[in-house]
């Protein structure tokens, strides 16, 4: 009895088993506290969406050898920036959505393969460098941001005329255009169709990249590169590719995420997503060498359900205090430590 509970438990995982456990007190919680089971549901599913393709970018970084991809923030502003000039074009719906997401994912392409030439110089410090990358990237982005000379009232500071927002309201471009998609409710819960069917799109078409040839190699570089190299395949080359591919997606990620949230959020807003990405990806099972598009389901769901669930309890607990945002940095910062002690380690449950 004893090693048949070890086995489920290697196999589970204890991440998995101890932040879903937590998941169902806190529902528990919420339900004897009189709080709307559905309405919490219906946000855990939003944020499953807006989270899943961001956390589905590390996914190419992990398998093709440089490991958690902290420098997705390359890719996340190539598609704040694509989502500017959308707007700056007065384009709206899908359109606007296919422009940003297919122009930001262009731009990532080449910004990410520059990226992964770098990180083939620094052979064996790629997390600490794509850590440093990520939040220059922001720096660098930041010192473009004030001064940036765009027409569109939506997008400029009021008073000067240069420089942009730091939030950029979406209402008259693509917000919303893709959650709203054929939605339906079920129970009160309502299920943002669209966003959860462009996340398994995107899932199926990273699957059917590494069941191709090409897939197969830079998974073969990222699990034994010696070995890989003997065989005949570039490893450099197989790196910069799926470093491309790993930023292209945050690039796509982030517009699906600024979509459903309804505002584009620029400057330090997303300083931490690269951590909050890796994170979500580890508690669903990945290692530093190995990744599956199961993980990012399972992570992206526990993660966002724990952190969605977690502060209305939390409010409902302290009554009288306003301790939310609080609650969700603890929450957040306690997995992304979990996360970076994992890949330290070197392994997995």
């Amino acid at each position: 009895m004893k090693d048949k509970l070890k086995q489920i438990i290697k196999t589970i995982g204890m991440a998995r088993l101890i932040i879903g456990g937590l998941l169902v007190l806190v529902l528990i919680m919420a339900a004897g506290y009189g709080l709307s089971i559905a309405d919490i549901f219906t946000n855990i599913l939003r944020r499953y969406g807006m989270w899943g393709i961001l956390v589905l970018a590390i996914v190419p970084g992990i398998q093709c050898g440089i490991g958690p991809n902290f420098g997705i923030s390359l890719g996340i502003v190539c598609g704040l920036l694509a989502s500017l000039f959308a707007i700056e074009f007065e384009m709206t719906g899908i359109a606007a959505f296919a422009f940003s997401a297919g122009v930001g994912a262009f731009l990532a392409a080449f910004v990410g393969a520059a990226y992964g030439w770098l990180l083939n110089k620094v052979k064996g410090s790629e997390m600490t460098v794509s850590t440093y990358i990520g939040y220059s990237a922001i720096a660098i982005m930041n010192i473009y941001w004030v001064s940036a000379n765009f027409d569109s009232g939506i997008i400029k500071w009021p008073i000067g005329g240069v420089g942009v927002r730091s939030s950029v309201s979406l209402e008259g471009s693509f917000g919303g255009v893709i959650d709203g998609l054929w939605s339906f409710p079920i129970a009160g819960v309502t299920i943002p169709t669209g966003l959860i069917l462009l996340l398994f799109a995107m899932c199926a078409l990273i699957w059917i990249f590494f069941n191709s040839k090409t897939g197969k190699a830079m998974s073969a570089v990222g699990n034994n590169p010696t070995f890989a190299r003997a065989s005949g395949i570039n490893v450099d080359k197989m790196r910069m590719l799926g470093t491309a591919i790993s930023t292209s997606l945050a690039a796509v990620g982030i517009v699906s995420y600024a979509s459903t949230y309804g505002f584009l959020q620029l400057y330090d807003a997303p300083l931490q997503m690269g951590f909050q990405a890796v994170a979500a990806i580890f508690i669903g099972g990945a290692s530093p060498s190995k990744a599956k598009i199961s993980h990012v389901l399972i992570g992206t769901f526990l993660f966002q359900g724990l952190l969605v669930a977690a502060l209305p309890v939390a409010n409902r607990l302290l009554a009288g205090t306003d301790i939310s945002d609080i609650i969700r940095m603890i929450v957040q910062n306690a997995v992304i430590i979990y996360a970076i002690t994992k890949a330290n380690g070197g392994g997995n449950e």
